[in-house]
């Protein structure tokens, strides 16, 4: 039975901040984030948005009736629940209006998080325990304040939708080519509800590590199946990697291209212009998305290049901790349709920028009001925002906690 993902969405959010005007402000080159990090703009949610509304937001536009009807598995892939024991999910399966015969719950493993929900809907949907239901998988995450410091430079916001089904008309994923790997350290982590923590200069060769020790075991899958491994440059048109900021994916790409034969930097360059890059494009605008980063990548890959049904295609996650997975995937028979509608060109384009002041006194307005029991979010520090991006939009937004619960309501 092939499954995979039959409909995929995304929600940027509706503000964003320019790297290079923020570089500027920092006293750093300013064209650092663009040339050496491939990452332009971050988006941002206004103080009366969260991972639960980005959610809702995410799959709203995606789902039909009919939908909501056969979903009886929600899994949502984060790690930036603002809750330590209910599960947002609980809000999501509300305000979206799905069937109550439905499981739901969080999947927590820094930014594998997102994969291991997939993988856990995938596995579900190809059991056959429930012939012709559907789950529901979304990666919703924000970074947390990183004023000042380099590590701001890859920090962003956004959530992805994804309906898993066995009709996978964006994209088939091959199940049984998954090749895993886990260690135990501790190169990124979220300590407290405020803080994220570790060193960045070892994540990145945690990551390497971990992606060799997935491409290992990758590869002796293969050669159990097909009796030899995977050509990895030849066999697949497109690699997708998880890139907690752009230029992440060259290293990863240029690491898997060495194991093969000696490759130049030339040639690991053009092969990651034409092969890479291109799935890119939004992630550089949208900023480190968390567990959502591989989708981010799935939709620029599919809506800046020539891509066809059927072709070949890697996926690479990695959530820092560690656990990691490569998988191989297809292209669906409507991808390219189902990814047009997305319009996430349009929704980048679309979010108000802010200044650089603007910009922190946001960050220090969203942490001010994290672990506090009563709040209300201002919707006037932003001029005209309500106005322009919510009202009358059927949006979720947070309307504020009493006594630590959240309360939420449409924005029409």
């Amino acid at each position: 039975m092939p499954v995979g993902i039959e409909k995929i969405w995304a929600y940027p959010c509706t503000l964003s901040v320019d790297f290079e005007e923020l570089a500027a402000v920092r006293g750093h080159e300013p064209g650092y984030p663009s040339n050496t990090l491939l990452a332009r703009e971050r988006s941002l949610n206004p103080c009366w948005e969260d991972p639960t509304t980005m959610a809702v937001n995410a799959a709203l536009p995606m789902l039909d009736d009919e939908d909501r009807e056969r979903i009886e598995l929600l899994v949502v892939g984060t790690e930036s629940s603002p809750d330590q024991g209910k599960p947002y999910s609980t809000f999501v399966h509300h305000f979206l209006g799905l069937q109550s015969n439905c499981r739901n719950f969080e999947t927590k493993h820094a930014c594998y998080g997102g994969t291991a929900a997939l993988t856990t809907a995938l596995h579900w949907v190809a059991s056959g325990v429930a012939p012709g239901a559907k789950a529901l998988v979304i990666c919703s995450d924000q970074s947390r304040s990183h004023l000042g410091l380099l590590s701001e430079y890859v920090m962003g916001a956004g959530a992805i939708a994804m309906l898993v089904s066995d009709d996978p008309k964006v994209l088939e994923i091959d199940i049984k080519s998954s090749g895993y790997w886990t260690q135990e350290v501790g190169d990124t982590f979220r300590p407290t509800s405020k803080e994220e923590a570790g060193n960045t200069e070892n994540s990145v060769y945690c990551y390497l590590e971990a992606l060799e020790g997935a491409f290992d075991h990758f590869q002796r899958k293969a050669t159990a199946r097909n009796g030899h491994p995977y050509n990895y440059d030849e066999d697949f048109r497109y690699h997708i990697y998880h890139v907690p900021f752009g230029a992440m994916g060259y290293r990863a790409h240029r690491t898997l291209l060495k194991r093969d034969r000696r490759v130049s930097r030339a040639e690991a360059e053009e092969s990651f212009e034409k092969k890479v890059k291109p799935s890119l494009s939004y992630v550089s605008r949208v900023g480190g998305t968390y567990t959502g980063s591989t989708f981010y990548s799935l939709i620029g890959l599919v809506d800046n290049t020539d891509a066809k049904p059927g072709d070949p295609l890697t996926f690479f996650a990695y959530g820092s901790g560690s656990c990691c997975e490569m998988y191989a995937a297809k292209l669906g028979p409507e991808a390219r349709e189902r990814i047009a509608r997305v319009g996430l060109a349009a929704g980048l384009d679309a979010r108000k920028q802010l200044s650089v002041a603007d910009y922190e006194t946001l960050e220090r307005e969203r942490q001010s009001y994290i672990d506090v029991a009563t709040y209300e979010p201002p919707r006037d520090l932003w001029d005209g925002l309500w106005q322009s991006h919510y009202e009358k939009q059927h949006r979720l937004t947070l309307r504020g906690l009493k006594g630590h619960f959240r309360h939420y309501e449409w924005s029409c």
